[in-house]
Formats: C-alpha cells, structure tokens, sequence
C-alpha cells in the first residue's frame, strides 16, 4: 500500500502521520485506511478542526442541546461562552466531574474525529507517553489523527470497514463515528476518492 499516492489528496502533515497510525492501530489495507480516512476528513473539515467549536448562539444550544438549555432564559446565560456551555453539556458525564470542576471543558472534543471526555482521555493516554490528563492539548496539536485511530481500533470499526468498498459499508461506518448519517455524501465521495489510490 502506497500511501504516497495520497499526496495532494490530503495534508502532507497528514501523511507524515500515517506510518506510525497505521502501525499503531492495524490501519494496514487499502480498505480500512480508505474507509478511516474518509471518516477522520470529513469529522475535521478536512484535517483542518483539530478543537471543538462550542461558539453557540442561545437558538444553537436550544438546538443541538435541547435537554440542557429547554428554554431561552438559561441559554442565553450561556450563548457564545464555550468553556460554561463544555462544562454544563459534559459535566458529569464520560467520567468528567460535575458542571464546577471544569472538566467538561478540559475534556472537550479534540482531533479528527473528537476524542470527548476524561474516560476516553485516559484510555487513549495508556497509548502515549505524554500524560494527556495533565495537558490534554496535544490530542489536538500531536495526536489529531492517532487519537482518531484509536477511537476507530476501540469502536471495532476495522471490521465493519473489512466489509468491502460499498456504499452501505461507507453508510454503516459513518453511523458508528457520528451517530447518524450526516454528511454522508462527501464520506462516500472521499473514501472512493482514497480507496481508488490505495488499492
């Protein structure tokens, strides 16, 4: 597999972290390389979002956030302030602490495909050296793409990707990284935009 072929296609910081991820997380065949990095391009608007943006307007928090924001008294308390609306929205939740310990927003969405939560900080922790629950930046500024192969390997989406190059396969992954179909187009039209390089 070459993934030289991939140049121009995706970011050459990209591709210099592929050898390692690849090693790392069995992203080893043109499918499940394919199949990730359509998932990991999409999710990060093309390699570029590295930081969840929490910037909501108090209809967005309505919104997206229904369950914690019912009405618009509370959401306008919390518009356009992300580090308050992080610390509400994954506040006890994902092993975070409660909304006060400020760890709904230590542990926000970083890397390609946002890695969300202490829980899952200190899991993907026990695969770097750097201590990630004391400077969980370098999910974003040094691990963007290994961490989103590990969220990858950890949600079994290897074998879900084994299953071939379809639309269907495209359509199966995708409800497994973003819970939905969303976007599904521009996943299915990258992946076969990759898989056709790689194979």
């Amino acid at each position: 597999m070459n993934i030289n072929k991939l140049k121009g296609h995706i970011p050459d910081s990209v591709i210099a972290m592929l050898p390692d991820t690849i090693a790392k997380f069995e992203l080893n065949t043109p499918l499940r390389l394919a199949h990730f990095l359509a998932q990991a391009g999409h999710e990060s608007g093309g390699f570029k979002a590295v930081n969840e943006n929490l910037n909501y307007g108090a209809k967005g928090l309505m919104t997206i956030f229904k369950k914690y924001f019912p009405e618009g008294t509370k959401a306008a308390l919390y518009e356009r302030k992300p580090e308050k609306i992080a610390n509400l929205v994954y506040g006890n939740r994902m092993g975070n602490g409660p909304e006060a310990s400020g760890e709904g927003f230590k542990f926000r969405g970083r890397g390609y495909i946002q890695l969300t939560g202490k829980d899952n900080y200190k899991a993907f922790d026990a695969v770097v050296p750097e201590n990630l629950l004391e400077t969980p930046d370098l999910v974003a500024t040094k691990y963007p793409l290994l961490s989103a192969a590990w969220f990858f390997h950890k949600n079994g989406l290897h074998k879900i990707a084994d299953g071939g190059a379809t639309d269907a396969v495209v359509t199966s992954v995708t409800k497994r990284v973003n819970g939905g179909t969303i976007g599904l187009a521009d996943r299915i039209k990258h992946f076969k935009e990759y898989y056709s390089l790689l194979a």
